[in-house]
């Protein structure tokens, strides 16, 4: 991986999971925080949504919108582990 596809994911990462954490209100974890569970959520729908067959192209915004989905899965799966 390129340095650039490196940054590329964790300004992803980070927009994703600021997202997933605004419309899942309380489950904020910083920006640290909220960039790793955008990158996991980007793990986690780019291995579930294929399954469903949803698939995004590869543009930033849609990307975005992938790693959102992801990650909103993944906070509310936290959120059931937490109770």
């Amino acid at each position: 991986m390129t340095m650039h596809g490196l940054l590329v994911w964790i300004i992803v990462g980070a927009v994703a999971g600021s997202l997933a954490a605004t419309l899942l209100r309380g489950f904020g974890y910083g920006l640290i925080g909220n960039t790793i569970v955008g990158i996991i959520g980007a793990v986690i729908a780019g291995w579930l949504l294929p399954r469903f067959g949803l698939t995004v192209s590869a543009a930033v915004a849609r990307s975005i919108v992938h790693a959102t989905i992801g990650a909103v899965i993944l906070l509310v799966l936290i959120g059931f582990i937490r109770r």
